[in-house]
């Protein structure tokens, strides 16, 4: 709110925008960090890490391009949503052919930013974060991959063993659940002794529906991790005050006040979710294939099964759709 009352950021807005730490490195890039939370105070959070490649940005915090309109309605919105989209093409993430990049420069000069923007909506990866480069267990385990995550969905190119490269997505109305796990490597000395600077390793894992009757885990092994959890949660909870025919402008509005409760983003579910508390003893297998039929990432055929985890920590999701064999 501090920021906004600086930049004339009107209230109705405010909520359509949040603060994100960031790691800037030598060749200009960044890569985010978290989204900082309501409670915290951006200068102590950035100061307190005593590094200079750390800084704070203002983004825009909703993924359907739709609210975008809302945004483009004030000035300052506008100037915002547009510094954002400029950056977010110098730094590659939304791909843009020598055509598209020419109306774009042409749009540029005239400082049509409303038609900038309009024509930017059309282009691939607009509105995603992207995230490092990190490992994945999908479509087999140590796979290198570059998530980003956008559209209601978490799009992966990965890199293959025999250095091919696949492009897919899963969408977040086909994820059952999801949870952030975290590990240190053990150390190898006496009892007692210093474990050393050890390296936390988390892992984002989500349970998804690969065909109609078939559930696999998929596992992402990356630092960031929580961040990506955080962007599910928040797509969630977008597509349910949609489904329920609620207000956007008042969920940005109670999430600015601190009143936004997971029951606000849940309220248009009639019947209880598919998965209230996860239990152990859940035995959905028997129906499951072996065989990989319906992923979205193209060419591939074959997947391992992901690592058991517990019936703890699991974030169910109040968004997730049945499919039929008609939407395979």
């Amino acid at each position: 709110q501090a920021v906004a009352s600086k930049l004339d950021l009107p209230d109705d807005l405010v909520g359509y925008f949040s603060l994100f730490l960031v790691r800037q490195t030598k060749d200009g890039a960044f890569s985010f960090v978290r989204k900082l939370q309501e409670f915290e105070l951006p200068y102590v959070s950035v100061t307190s890490l005593h590094n200079p490649e750390f800084q704070i940005i203002l983004r825009k915090s909703y993924w359907d391009s739709a609210y975008d309109d809302d945004v483009m309605e004030h000035r300052v919105g506008l100037n915002l949503l547009y510094a954002q989209t400029v950056s977010d093409i110098e730094h590659g993430w939304i791909l843009v052919n020598k055509e598209q990049h020419r109306q774009l420069k042409s749009l540029q000069e005239k400082v049509s930013k409303k038609e900038f923007i309009r024509l930017a909506q059309t282009l691939k990866y607009y509105g995603y974060l992207k995230f490092d480069p990190c490992v994945t267990d999908f479509p087999e385990k140590g796979c290198h991959v570059v998530v980003s995550a956008g559209n209601n969905e978490l799009n992966f190119q990965v890199r293959l063993p025999n250095e091919q490269i696949k492009e897919g997505s899963f969408k977040v109305t086909r994820m059952r659940c999801w949870r952030v796990t975290s590990s240190v490597p053990m150390s190898n000395g006496p009892a007692g002794s210093s474990p050393g600077k050890s390296e936390v390793k988390l892992e984002l894992a989500f349970e998804y529906l690969m065909s109609k009757d078939r559930l696999q885990w998929v596992t992402i092994t990356s630092p960031q991790a929580i961040m990506l959890s955080i962007c599910l949660q928040s797509m969630v909870d977008e597509l349910m005050v949609k489904k329920s025919g609620g207000s956007i402008r008042k969920m940005f509005r109670r999430r600015v006040n601190g009143a936004l409760r997971r029951s606000d983003s849940q309220q248009a579910v009639k019947s209880p979710p598919l998965l209230d508390s996860p239990d152990a003893s859940w035995e959905p297998m028997a129906k499951l294939s072996s065989k990989l039929t319906s992923v979205s990432l193209r060419g591939i055929s074959h997947s391992s099964s992901a690592n058991d985890v517990g019936a703890n920590d699991f974030h169910g999701n109040y968004a997730f759709e049945g499919i039929g064999d008609e939407d395979l």
